[in-house]
């Protein structure tokens, strides 16, 4: 497989992707009718989201099997089949793996439950307090405790997520011995690539009352997970040095990440942050309107690619995912810079150094859904918020209007590939609606034309495959103070690459102190682009990727 430096990774949310029986939920065969459109936009590896037997009571990250297909995505036949067609295509999967928690419908939490001691100490169960509360104040990720009371123990079980996700006991040997065989066993079907789960969430350090928050500070990159992910590397994936890996790690620091990521820590190739998503955020809270600071933006993007760079470790960089709103509406312009905008977004990602990301339909410049009735909302999340959001008295039109912004709901709408019925998703009713605009931005229509949004995709992926100094090179963040662009230089023996981006629809001018006209310009989204001597002068949402 390719040298994960030089990769690029699509991700597939496989419910939304493509249905291929009617039934309105996309699967692994539609999957596999995509698979020649995916190759031709030129990535490395299919990233797809939990497709395990699941009661779906968080989209498949509750696990009640992780040796089965859920049947409504389809059979183990069907994943050998996607498998050996995306390997004649030079294509990698990359699997992703829920091991924090488990479903309490999984086996092990069913026997525990059952009383049987050896799979009570799968899970983490304690006495509550003397006083009848629950053994800590932690709060829930969804709201709530973290804690769920059993009657016939008189104990209650840790569940960081979901009432229905009780956390696995990384303590335990057994419990580390039977994720290490379950890797093995998706290792075995041709599996290259895993994406690993909130895992800096399994080691949990002292169970104490937080005082000052919510709990995370006790459970968020405890006290022995180097020692497991280490564990986990060299009895599973690290054997295979063709496996690339990447950490979702929630609530983070830095420096944990340079262990995580680190070049000769043996832990994992890469890990995703997400402190740059919360720009449109309100301090911590998301279900606020307030317009993105770009200067935190620009802070946070910059420290990770520095910091990340003088330690040896390895970013994966994105914009947008299965849980974030479409990046175009939230950074850039449904109107009339669409096209322009997309292209920028892409620009600044694609030339950073890290392993991009795609989300599906961002390569089509997918935006929000809009949708205007709380009914077309599926996702659990933001249901919850609609009610919280008018009990604490804002307006019904108001909180559609933060949904509209916010809600995961946003990336899950359906793929647009065509102008027929249902975008060329279904010929059945999905499971959520398709974004009316599908008739506008869809891949038939971009794959006819040379200047779309998705031959800008193309491009950028070729060039870092052509230019090492975009795979390897050093980084130096530039323009730090400009209030509209967004610029950084790569330099690698001797070669140099600058990428300046306008964040903004509106002309904005800037002084390089180095000569452009030196440079040779690789790509751009507008036709010509205005440099005299050191000046550039952008055009809205303009960028230009230069290299000499």
């Amino acid at each position: 497989m390719a040298d994960f430096k030089k990769s690029v990774v699509y991700q597939i949310y496989p419910k939304s992707f493509q249905d291929s029986n009617g039934d309105g939920l996309g699967d692994l065969k539609g999957i596999i009718g995509r698979l020649d459109y995916i190759k031709k936009l030129g990535v490395d590896y299919i990233w797809m989201t939990p497709f395990f037997v699941s009661p779906q009571k968080d989209n498949g990250y509750d696990v009640e099997d992780y040796y089965h297909i859920d049947p409504r995505y389809g059979t183990m036949e069907d994943f050998e089949e996607l498998s050996k067609e995306a390997e004649k295509r030079g294509i990698g999967l990359m699997l992703d793996m829920v091991f924090n928690h488990t479903s309490d419908r999984h086996e092990w939490f069913q026997k525990a439950l059952a009383g049987d001691e050896k799979y009570k100490n799968f899970y983490i169960f304690r006495k509550g307090k003397e006083n009848g509360e629950p053994p800590t104040n932690w709060e829930s990720k969804f709201g709530g405790s973290a804690w769920q009371y059993v009657e016939k123990f008189d104990e209650y079980y840790l569940h960081l997520f979901d009432v229905s996700q009780p956390d696995l006991n990384w303590e335990n040997e057994e419990v580390r011995k039977e994720i290490q065989k379950i890797v093995r066993f998706w290792m075995g079907k041709g599996v290259k690539g895993f994406r690993f789960d909130v895992v800096n969430l399994i080691s949990k350090g002292a169970y104490e009352d937080d005082h000052e928050g919510d709990g995370r500070r006790f459970y968020t990159d405890g006290p022995k997970i180097h020692q497991y992910l280490k564990e986990l590397n060299e009895t599973t994936f690290g054997t295979d040095a063709e496996i690339i890996t990447v950490g979702e790690m929630s609530s983070t620091s830095m420096e944990n990440c340079y262990e995580y990521a680190g070049e000769d820590s043996h832990e994992m190739s890469m890990v995703f942050s997400f402190h740059h998503l919360k720009v449109d955020f309100m301090g911590n809270e998301k279900w606020v309107l307030v317009p993105f600071d770009f200067r935190k933006l620009k802070k946070i993007l910059f420290d990770w690619q520095t910091n990340m760079a003088e330690h040896h470790a390895w970013n994966a960089v994105f914009w947008c995912n299965h849980d974030q709103p479409r990046v175009v509406s939230r950074f850039g312009d449904e109107g009339k810079y669409w096209k322009e905008s997309a292209k920028m977004l892409a620009g600044v990602i694609h030339c950073l150094r890290g392993t991009p990301y795609i989300y599906q339909g961002e390569e089509l410049g997918m935006t929000n859904a809009g949708f205007t009735d709380i009914e077309q909302y599926q996702d659990v999340e933001s249901r919850n918020h609609f009610r919280i959001l008018q009990e604490k008295g804002i307006s019904k039109e108001a909180a559609y209007e933060i949904l509209k912004v916010h809600s995961r709901d946003n990336s899950r709408t359906p793929m647009q590939w065509n102008e027929e019925k249902q975008g060329g998703f279904t010929d059945g009713t999905p499971w959520i609606e398709v974004n009316p605009n599908y008739k506008e931005i869809n891949a038939r229509k971009e794959l006819q034309d040379e200047d779309s949004i998705f031959a800008y995709y193309q491009k950028l992926i070729s060039l870092r495959k052509q230019y090492d100094v975009i795979a390897y090179g050093d980084f130096e963040a530039l323009a730090v103070e400009h209030p509209d662009i967004f610029a950084y230089k790569r330099t690698w023996q001797g070669r140099e690459l600058l990428a300046i981006h306008n964040f903004y629809g509106k002309e904005t001018r800037w002084s390089v102190g180095v000569n452009l006209e030196e440079y040779e310009c690789l790509l751009s989204n507008y036709k010509d682009h205005q440099i005299q001597g050191g000046e550039i002068s952008l055009k809205p949402y303009e960028s230009v990727i230069l290299y000499k």
